[in-house]
């Protein structure tokens, strides 16, 4: 196979690892292969054990590498929101006191401007997001190459993320034997594919229902408005099923896919099944409806803390309502149920590529297509960001879709580590992220601002 087309995307979640492979040569993104696997090292969305999830990502690539016959060096990587802020920023260069045309050097040396003023501690550029451009102070563009100018000026929103998790990723990745193009939010990734345009615009909630966490996401404007985390998730249902039934998680893993539902009015009190519980030489016999009412209670829980951040900032009324997906959208009625706790419209994404019908791919599969609608000025942007990878060279891919030249590397190198941090002020594209630890800690909410705009693809 041709692999100088192909997108990879990875999703780092904290049960196990999607990666989907995808060909960007034809005028429609082509799905080549995915697959999830199990991660090991991973604890509520961090990384607790760099070794065991490097040998965890190897393990993926190398089974999605087999599967579509391809050799992947490269990757464009998720990251979750509870990660992220953005800071709004301004960044000015002199282009000529007589003034001239407006090159791709001059658009990377503007946006590096913007980038260091916002530079903080213990944070690192991983997007910038611009908003506008003005030349000469007074002509307001979107994209200034090949106008005449004396001066250029940028504003716009630069999304950072802590340098240690940024680091340990790296590391991962690197131990894995490959190497991260850069990073997309992951609700971002979700949205340009399970949102339509419309829904972008008016408002509609992300609720991912992941392994280790559940978080929503509020878009709007294209943009996250707000964020909300609990570190509850997946598995902390198929951990109740084990304690509650005293079988293992393996079997309480298959109790959960194969009998549960996530509302108990639609299980039966009839229908029966057997249990292998640890210490005994018989088996208990459990009802559909009492293995539904455990998850259930667990769901609640979630679905209340979230749902309070949510309500808060009036965001359930905002008129697409809550598109659902993640692990735990497999469970049966998760949909009514949702719907009928918060009092809104809910419906569950999952790609519609054959291979890919599983909630569990929607952030690997919306990463490559994320990746692949990147503009020209968000390609110069992360030349700029990711100066020690393959974004900063001469070549742009092939299937880019454009006739722009291609962006030659800023001729003055950001700082490797590059640390960002937000700005507490007001401004648009504001996000503010909670996450939830504990019921007990519900007062004592981490509210961060992060987030928005769009990515596209890099490759060997």
């Amino acid at each position: 196979m041709d692999n100088s087309t192909l997108l990879v995307g990875l999703d780092i979640g904290t049960t196990s690892i999607k990666v989907v492979v995808a060909d960007a040569a034809h005028q429609e993104l082509q799905v080549y292969g995915a697959v999830a696997t199990p991660t090991r090292g991973m604890r509520h969305g961090k990384i607790v054990d760099i070794d065991q999830v490097a040998e965890s990502v190897k393990n993926a690539i190398q089974q999605v590498s087999e599967k579509t016959n391809s050799k992947i060096n490269r990757v464009v990587t998720a990251l979750p929101v509870s990660m992220l802020q953005l800071e709004s920023s301004t960044g000015l260069v002199n282009i000529s006191d007589s003034g001239k045309e407006v090159a791709n050097e001059d658009v990377q040396q503007v946006i590096y401007a913007a980038i260091k003023a916002a530079k903080k501690k213990d944070r690192q550029a991983v997007a910038f997001f611009p908003s506008r451009f003005l030349i000469d102070g007074e002509k307001d563009v979107d994209d200034p190459r090949t106008m005449i100018a004396r001066s250029l000026l940028v504003q716009g929103l630069v999304m950072t993320a802590p340098s240690a998790e940024i680091h340990n990723i790296n590391t991962v990745l690197n131990h894995a034997g490959i190497r991260n193009n850069f990073f997309v939010p992951a609700p971002m990734a979700v949205s340009s594919v399970a949102l339509d345009e419309a829904e972008r615009t008016f408002g509609a909630i992300l609720l991912d229902m992941g392994g280790g966490s559940t978080t929503a996401t509020v878009i709007r404007d294209g943009q996250i408005k707000y964020a909300t985390v609990d570190l509850k998730g997946a598995a902390d249902i198929t951990h109740d099923i084990s304690v509650v039934l005293s079988t293992t998680m393996s079997d309480a893993e298959a109790l959960k896919r194969d009998y549960g539902y996530a509302d108990p009015d639609l299980a039966s009190e009839n229908e029966k099944f057997a249990v292998k519980a640890v210490g005994k030489d018989e088996n208990n016999l459990i009802s559909e409806k009492y293995l539904s009412e455990i998850i259930n209670a667990r769901l609640q829980q979630i679905l209340r803390r979230v749902g309070r951040g949510l309500y808060n900032h009036d965001a359930l009324s905002l008129p697409a309502g809550v598109i659902i997906t993640g692990g735990s959208a497999l469970l049966a009625g998760i949909d009514e149920l949702v719907a009928a706790d918060y009092d809104v419209k809910a419906k569950i994404y999952q790609p519609a590529q054959i291979g890919l019908r599983n909630p569990v791919y929607s952030v690997a599969y919306g990463i490559v297509n994320y990746a692949n609608s990147l503009s020209d000025i968000g390609y110069l942007a992360n030349t700029v960001i990711y100066q020690d990878s393959a974004l900063a060279s001469n070549e742009r891919p092939a299937s880019a879709g454009n006739s722009q030249k291609n962006a030659k590397r800023v001729t003055r190198k950001a700082e490797n580590d590059t640390e960002l941090a937000y700005n507490k002020t007001k401004h648009d594209g504001e996000v503010d992220t909670e996450t939830r630890h504990e019921e007990k800690t519900n007062n004592n909410e981490n509210k961060n601002k992060g987030l928005a705009a769009f990515f596209r693809k890099f490759f060997d």
